[in-house]
């Protein structure tokens, strides 16, 4: 049942059912209180009414053996006096309540009227009549005419005479319509909701069958691309424009970056393993060569090779650290001083650096920026004819540095391709000049986690130009 009930389609059937269930019960209830009322008005309708023509006769002085009386069956009817007691009633009334009284036989009159024996009184005058009350009073009750029992609803209307005193009529309209229609409604209702309810789940299982079938598709290709750990399979992305069509064409993208980032992974792995084969290599050789003949040892290549594997190692840690998501610091770091501080430990140039400082702070950690600009310095060194330039600015709410040198420069269509991690440009790197093709990558991510953009353009002097953009401390704050 857990199982059952865990799926969306069951779920989303039992909830559309429920709404609708409840739904055709407060429908249900309405229809039936408004018909029960409209009838029951009716009921009221024809009791006041055959209620007010008896008391019209008596009201015109007519004596109680004369009314004309509606049959029983019909509205069963009472004439009761000031006194409590019944003067005058339907024929076949066997039994009556819900009127006050449940007399059925009228009882003669104490003192006969003189000339007419229907009551007290002396006989009337001609052309007097007596005062029908204008309210009307309504009870429910029951009655038997002619061996018929029924509800009724009464009607009771006063009306006052001049020799009979105050008399109160009761007349009775029929519920048997209002009973029959409400039940032929309520039967109606117990079949029908059912029917509808089985309806409205059936349409509603297969509505939702039918717009799960694509995430049913979705979750049988993830499963078999978790099995075979082929991240080039893509799940297929149903020809719609909903939610779920959506979701396809996420998963896809995101396994699209997932090959991406394991593709570029694998890449790494193999180059970094190249790249730390070659000293390692180079180093060893020398080591046992020097081992066997320690006039031959290359002391200084050695040294050489040990560094450069250092300064290898120190690149992939940092790479590993960045993509691992490591956020920089905090620190306010003044670009002028920053730059003149490291400027002043390198001791080993090929060409002079020269600067065109303007104090500018960012916020970050002082020592990625260092490697940031430790590595343009060493790429421009490398590619330098005479001259490298270092400048730091302003652009609105962007601190700028630009590192720059009068070589050769980067092609338009390799501007992108030399941040790229391994990456050499065929006529302008080789391993002999040092590096592993990881100075520039690592600038562009640092720059990256600082919130900034690192970019080449054309120095004017015609070389390259490595402009990093960082956020001012406003910005870092915001």
């Amino acid at each position: 049942m857990r199982r059952l009930f865990g799926s969306v389609r069951a779920r989303a059937t039992l909830g559309a059912s429920l709404v609708v269930a409840l739904a055709l019960v407060a429908a249900g209830a309405a229809v039936l209180f408004s018909l029960r009322a409209n009838l029951t008005g009716q009921a009221d309708g024809r009791a006041n009414a055959a209620a007010r023509e008896v008391a019209s006769q008596l009201a015109a002085n007519r004596p109680y053996a004369d009314l004309d009386l509606p049959d029983g069956d019909e509205a069963p009817v009472q004439v009761v006096d000031e006194n409590g007691r019944l003067v005058a009633a339907s024929e076949d009334l066997e039994r009556i309540s819900g009127t006050g009284t449940d007399a059925v036989k009228p009882r003669p009159a104490t003192r006969p009227t003189q000339g007419d024996g229907d009551g007290d009184g002396e006989k009337p005058e001609p052309g007097e009549t007596g005062e029908i009350d204008d309210e009307t009073e309504y009870t429910d009750g029951s009655a038997t005419v002619d061996g018929e029992s029924g509800d009724y609803r009464f009607a009771a209307v006063e009306v006052s005479t001049q020799d009979r005193g105050d008399l109160t009529v009761h007349a009775g309209g029929s519920l048997a319509d209002e009973q029959s229609a409400v039940s032929t409604a309520l039967t109606s209702m117990l079949i029908g909701f059912p029917l509808l309810l089985g309806v409205v789940a059936g349409v509603t299982w297969l509505v939702t069958r039918r717009a799960l079938r694509p995430v049913a598709a979705i979750t049988a290709e993830m499963s078999a691309i978790t099995a075979s750990e082929d991240l080039a399979r893509r799940v297929p992305e149903p020809d719609t424009h909903d939610e779920i069509a959506r979701l396809a064409r996420t998963t896809n993208e995101t396994l699209t970056a997932l090959e991406t980032s394991v593709e570029r992974q694998r890449r790494f792995v193999a180059d970094a393993s190249h790249e730390l084969r070659s000293p390692i290599a180079s180093l060893r050789t020398q080591l046992e060569v020097g081992a066997a003949h320690p006039e031959l040892l290359d002391v200084d290549g050695a040294v050489e090779d040990t560094v450069r594997l250092q300064e290898l190692a120190a690149d992939l840690l940092l790479l590993a650290r960045l993509d691992a998501g490591e956020k920089p610091g905090g620190a306010r770091v003044d670009l002028a001083a920053f730059v003149r501080e490291e400027l002043s430990q390198r001791t080993r140039d090929r060409v002079d650096v020269h600067t065109d400082l303007r104090s500018v702070e960012v916020v970050g950690s002082r020592g990625q920026l260092a490697r940031v600009l430790g590595n343009l310095l060493n790429n421009a060194q490398r590619h330098a004819r005479s001259r490298v330039t270092v400048t730091t600015r302003t652009d609105g709410m962007w601190a700028v540095l630009e590192v720059s040198d009068d070589g050769s420069g980067v092609p338009p269509n390799e501007r992108e391709r030399i941040f790229e991690r391994f990456v050499r440009l065929d006529d302008a790197r080789t391993r002999d000049e040092g590096g592993a093709g990881l100075g520039l990558a690592i600038a562009r991510d640092v720059a990256a986690r600082h919130g900034g953009t690192l970019v080449v353009k054309e120095a004017p002097s015609g070389g390259a130009l490595f402009e990093l953009r960082l956020p001012g401390p406003q910005s870092s704050a915001e």
